[in-house]
């Protein structure tokens, strides 16, 4: 776009700014109002069992699915059904522009018109979304009949496939039942998580038939990678029994 040191007073509504077709781009990705990501491709159908799962886990969860996140002032949450919110952050696609340059500091911009306006972009995606397509079908949405034949170019930095694990064994679904029970006197919960452990992924790929338990120290009152860093003692001693408990289970099973 040859538009760098035009005057908006000259060129206002002749030029066509980049910010606006950045706007324009991003029209394309997700709904502004809601936040839902358009693209068909980035969505998945998500299993029945995980709706259900996720509608538990937030039936649990109450409002701290939602309120355990910093708000700013008065902002409120896009979606105030727990199980809604579950699933937001693991089976719904959603986006973030998580940098910018072409855009000057406050105190050092102008009454012109900007050359060029570059958007770092953040798609998270369903776990049986494949990354590697997903990233050629944003670069086809984006860079396809730009906006009054603007330079549009969208380089991907980098892509990783979520993961899914397999239906639980009816042995393991039990033996976690009767652990939880035993220990938290509570029934198990399970909810997925909107963070990539790209290792997973390589074992579910490696042992396609393996049962996976993945479960972690962090429950209420306890709080990670800070300078404050501790764990709730007794829900820890718990889980580990937890553990324990289905540990021997498969080994039952297996004799």
């Amino acid at each position: 776009m040859l538009t760098e040191g035009v005057h908006s007073g000259d060129a206002g509504g002749i030029v066509p700014s980049s910010f606006r077709i950045a706007r324009a781009l991003l029209d394309r990705l997700d709904d502004a109002s809601t936040g839902a990501v358009i693209p068909r491709a980035l969505h998945c159908e998500i299993p029945d069992a995980r709706v259900a799962q996720a509608h538990a886990a937030g039936a649990i969860l109450g409002e701290l699915a939602w309120r355990k996140f910093p708000y700013a002032g008065a902002t409120r949450p896009m979606t105030a059904d727990p199980g809604e919110a579950v699933l937001n952050r693991t089976w719904h696609p959603a986006l973030s522009v998580t940098g910018a340059d072409g855009l000057p500091a406050i105190a050092d911009a102008g009454n012109v018109l900007r050359p060029r306006t570059t958007l770092k972009l953040s798609m998270r995606l369903p776990p049986r979304v494949d990354a590697a397509q997903a990233t050629r079908d944003m670069k086809r949405t984006l860079e396809a009949d730009p906006p009054h034949g603007a330079l549009v170019r969208f380089a991907a930095d980098q892509s990783a496939t979520g993961w899914d694990a397999p239906p639980s064994a009816p042995w393991l679904a039990t033996a976690l039942e009767a652990a939880s029970q035993r220990r938290y006197g509570r029934p198990a919960a399970f909810m997925g998580e909107g963070g990539t452990i790209p290792f997973m992924g390589m074992l579910g790929k490696r042992f396609p038939a393996a049962q996976f338990l993945i479960t972690g120290v962090l429950g209420p009152q306890s709080n990670a990678h800070g300078p404050n860093e501790f764990l709730h003692i007794a829900y820890a001693k718990r889980l580990t029994a937890c553990v324990a408990d289905v540990i021997a289970a498969h080994a039952a099973h297996e004799r």
